[in-house]
């Protein structure tokens, strides 16, 4: 009996979105938008969408950033820079931070509660295999690589782990504190682009991404390699 309520309870929640996309024509056309621009990769377009909803501007970029979340792989950083730009690097980062940890605690559920199937056909299988692998071989460090670096989506990552027995207060923590340092940095970032300086900053950031990332791969590396020495000196003994 309580895998039939279950099952409805999944199956109903799936019908009103649907219905919701299908039949009410500003859903659809705004959520077409949104999906739009964040492929396009343009901070202006984001900048324009999430101004053109006026004092409702801060919930739709909310909502903006869940639905990249949900949305599996499209960029976060893209609504991040918009946000430095349009309120400030300061609030700019408060909203993009809170929003983004709503986007990962919904990731999270989903998987919890639709199971592998149709976390697949949110993110694709070679994708979420590709993520899968990585927590088996770097746990802790999966989900602090994913977030520093804006090419690798973090919101895969954060269906990965809705699928181990990771609880969940855990992966918010960790979700928490590995997403804010990247967030503060590219806010500021994101308060600088304007006109000549945006390739600059762009390519200073891809720079940066590309340092975090052989520099976290390093501290795998060693440490991994120190816990194999650790093993084979045991069996020695």
């Amino acid at each position: 009996m309580k895998c039939k309520k279950e099952k409805g309870l999944k199956i109903g929640i799936l019908i009103v979105l649907m219905g919701l996309y299908f039949l009410v024509p500003a859903v659809k056309i705004n959520i077409n938008q949104a999906i739009f621009i964040l492929k396009n990769v343009d901070v202006d377009l984001a900048r324009g969408y999430i101004l053109g909803f006026g004092i409702w501007a801060p919930v739709a970029s909310f909502l903006l950033m869940i639905l990249q979340s949900i949305a599996a792989p499209l960029p976060a950083f893209i609504i991040t820079f918009a946000n430095a730009g349009l309120f400030g690097w300061v609030k700019g980062a408060i909203l993009s931070w809170t929003s983004s940890m709503a986007g990962a605690a919904l990731c999270f559920f989903i998987a919890k509660f639709y199971g592998r199937k149709v976390v697949i056909k949110l993110t694709g299988k070679y994708a979420l295999d590709s993520v899968n692998d990585f927590f088996d071989r770097y746990g802790k460090y999966t989900i602090l690589i994913a977030r520093l670096l804006p090419f690798i989506s973090f919101d895969i990552v954060s269906y990965a782990a809705g699928l181990t027995s990771m609880n969940f207060f855990s992966f918010f923590v960790a979700t928490g504190i590995g997403q804010l340092p990247a967030t503060i940095i590219y806010s500021y970032i994101g308060s600088m682009l304007t006109g000549t300086t945006k390739t600059m900053v762009v390519g200073l950031l891809m720079l940066f991404a590309i340092s975090t990332l052989i520099f976290l791969f390093k501290k795998v590396w060693n440490d991994n390699k120190q816990l194999k020495d650790t093993m084979d000196i045991k069996d020695i003994n």
